[in-house]
């Protein structure tokens, strides 16, 4: 089961409020404004600004 579209359109990045989106291989959640991706496990996203991985730019 993947994460619904309806959940997706609703998620903000928690650091900066800002626009986040599915990443290719629909694993993470990215921010491009802090160059972060919160990750998907289980499809449940982790929005935990401490648990988020850096992204190269």
């Amino acid at each position: 089961m993947a994460i619904s579209q309806e959940l997706l359109d609703i998620l903000v990045c928690p650091q900066c409020k800002g626009v986040i989106y599915l990443n290719e291989t629909q694993d993470g959640l990215i921010c491009d404004s802090c160059k972060l991706m919160y990750e998907i496990r289980d499809d449940i996203p982790i929005m935990l600004i401490d648990e988020a991985q850096p992204i190269e730019p």
